[in-house]
């Protein structure tokens, strides 16, 4: 078995979750403040994925999930992954973001299992409250290292995309390691850097 981890956020999806819901609202100039500083390693990122949720405390349930369902997908995504599980990949999101966009991209894109964190909703509206398994800076490389682990996966079978400070923790557990259109942060730690935004140009180096 091999393995191939996608971030989501500005890798398998254009753009970042949490800044297409805050321009509904119109506080997308300062939400896209701290996500670039977290990307980009200046900030902690638990701190900046707790600061800029609590940003869209009080935003509809509804409108919520239903941004979240139509989000725009990276050039290539779908066919990169249909072809990756045809060479026996099994293929896996770890998102910082969230599932009320994972799980839904996951029916479309066709990737096999998505880890990532939950808003919590009362009544109709986001509390500002957020939790789950990518809340910390190193929470994908250890959900990395559990995978492989328990599916018995080497490190030479895997390989791990992304574009930001937060994917930084998976690099050390994979020999394929690619920055897709990143943060320089993430480009110093890979072996393999894509400046154009089409993912199928992932295939040319497998």
């Amino acid at each position: 078995m091999k393995l191939a981890v996608f971030d989501f956020d500005s890798t398998l999806m254009q753009g970042e979750t949490l800044e297409y819901i805050a321009k509904e609202y119109n506080i997308e100039p300062l939400m896209k403040q701290i996500t670039t500083e977290a990307m980009e390693g200046k900030i902690d990122f638990f701190e900046s994925l707790t600061k800029r949720v609590a940003l869209l405390k009080g935003a509809q349930e509804s409108k919520v999930k239903k941004i979240c369902e139509n989000l725009p997908y990276t050039k290539g995504a779908k066919e990169t992954i249909k072809e990756l599980k045809s060479m026996g990949y099994k293929v896996v999101c770890f998102s910082g973001g969230y599932e009320t966009a994972t799980i839904p991209a996951q029916k479309t894109l066709g990737y096999d299992a998505q880890f990532s964190n939950i808003l919590h909703f009362k009544n109709g509206e986001m509390t500002g409250l957020v939790g789950g398994e990518m809340m910390f800076s190193d929470s994908k490389g250890k959900m990395l290292k559990r995978l492989q682990l328990l599916f018995d996966v080497k490190q030479s079978d895997t390989m791990v995309v992304g574009d930001g400070a937060n994917d930084l923790s998976m690099f050390q557990y994979s020999d394929m390691r690619v920055a897709f259109c990143s943060k320089p942060i993430l480009k110093e730690h890979a072996n393999i850097i894509i400046e154009n935004k089409d993912l199928t140009e992932i295939l040319n180096y497998i």
